[in-house]
């Protein structure tokens, strides 16, 4: 795996428009279209990737299906993936030719406030997630075009159902030469999206009980993370009961599926016991210091 940058990365590309296989959406809804495309050199801190491997995710499926108000089409759609760097643009000195890396839809400019915070550095100012962009953050341009010319939009900061893509080189990660590309793509989204809900939204502590809704590619990477935390005991929620043994294999110690009972989830896993203390909204100061001197696990406010 080492040597599969420099099998398929060729020096004669570099600054050169290069014409490859892309699946674009042209409308929503309808089939993909696998044609010849045109991909243009990247520009300023830029980078263009051979891509290896990419897989599907639902937010592909919405985009597709034009279930949000960011139908910008023609379009490149797809953002779990795993590549090769094939050129890098001006000022880029993280990434170089033979690099192998995933992309991430939300990268980091390192300069807004939200970046410089240690606390919500998911929200960059310039690479948050926004379905309704749809072009280069450096200037508002595309780097893909039919063999017509005429420009094809780009999807998430990334755009991965291509052989090549161009994306900012804060939406690049580097990652080890001897890891599998094809599990790698799992990191660009789901896994990462799931463990990160763990490990640094919840902060889960050693011995805690984990309730996941779900059993789905995401539900499933939270499953590990808590399994990984040490959680004692952690319930998978899921209507289709063939979810359970795949959950079982990965750290699941309880399953439930809510159309084997007659009454909400809720009361089932009890999450009542959670609720230790009642309060009138007026009294949410105290229900606060509560919490800071850890004599309640959730005070319930009435409004």
């Amino acid at each position: 795996m080492g040597s599969l940058g420099s099998n398929i990365i060729s020096s004669e590309t570099v600054g050169k428009v290069i014409t490859c296989k892309a699946a674009v959406a042209y409308a929503a809804g309808q089939p993909l279209v696998v044609e010849e495309i045109r991909v243009d050199p990247p520009q300023k801190m830029e980078v263009r990737i051979r891509v290896l491997f990419t897989s599907i995710c639902h937010t592909d499926l919405s985009a597709w299906k034009g279930e949000s108000e960011a139908q910008a089409f023609p379009r490149i759609l797809g953002h779990e993936a795993s590549g090769v760097v094939e050129s890098v643009g001006e000022g880029v000195s993280d990434l170089e030719i033979g690099d192998h890396v995933v992309p991430i839809f939300n990268g980091e400019c390192e300069k807004c406030i939200y970046c410089k915070s240690k606390k919500t550095t998911n929200l960059c100012e310039k690479f948050r997630v926004n379905p309704m962009k749809s072009t280069m953050a450096n200037d508002g341009k595309c780097r893909f075009s039919t063999k017509e010319g005429k420009p094809i939009f780009h999807f998430l900061n990334t755009s991965t159902f291509t052989q090549y893509t161009v994306l900012d080189s804060a939406c690049v990660v580097k990652i080890d030469r001897e890891a599998s590309m094809k599990n790698m793509t799992l990191l660009s989204c789901g896994v990462s999206t799931g463990l990160g809900a763990v490990w640094n939204t919840a902060d889960l502590e050693e011995g805690s009980t984990v309730v996941v809704f779900g059993l789905g590619a995401v539900g499933l990477a939270v499953v590990e993370g808590a399994r990984v935390r040490g959680a004692s005991r952690i319930i998978g929620v899921d209507i289709n009961s063939d979810k359970r043994i795949k959950g079982q294999a990965i750290g699941i110690t309880d399953f439930i599926n809510p159309k084997d009972f007659d009454m909400p989830v809720h009361r089932v896993v009890k999450l009542d016991e959670f609720i230790t203390h009642e309060m009138p909204f007026s009294k949410i100061n105290d229900a606060m210091q509560l919490l800071l001197e850890g004599k309640s696990l959730r005070c319930l406010l009435h409004l």
